[in-house]
């Protein structure tokens, strides 16, 4: 159990510092703008308060935290030239920040699931014709 726990902590650290990695890659003039999209989403996903899939929902709740946040970090750093991504890593290494949750992306999760829900609603109410 033990053994467990401290799997799960070295995961956590590897996790926040891949995302502090992310942010000097995405601070970084010569990272290309596809990337820097990809790194916005990430770091936007990573910091947000609110899940795309909320924890609540069974199972699916925590796939967002073992699945989609490491493979959008994942695609992130593939998308990055490796010289940036060695200079970035120096300087997560290096540098203190702080990053914390962000409500501004969490206002973004929200509105994804206000549209999904509307078009679900929408695609009923057609199948339905009332």
């Amino acid at each position: 159990m033990n053994k467990t726990l401290e799997n799960l902590k070295e995961k956590a650290k590897s996790i926040k510092n891949e995302i502090k990695t992310l942010y000097f890659a995405y601070k970084n003039p010569k990272t290309p703008i596809l990337p820097k999209f990809i790194i916005i989403l990430t770091i936007g996903y990573a910091l947000s308060p609110i899940d795309l899939i909320p924890d609540f929902i069974p199972i699916l709740g925590y796939l967002d935290d073992l699945i989609i946040l490491p493979a959008l970090i994942m695609l992130s750093i593939k998308l990055i030239p490796k010289n940036i991504i060695e200079i970035s890593r120096k300087e997560a290494e290096t540098e203190n920040i702080n990053l914390k949750k962000n409500w501004v992306f969490a206002i973004l999760f929200i509105i994804i699931w206000i549209l999904i829900i509307f078009f679900i609603v929408k695609g009923i109410l057609k199948f339905v014709k009332f």
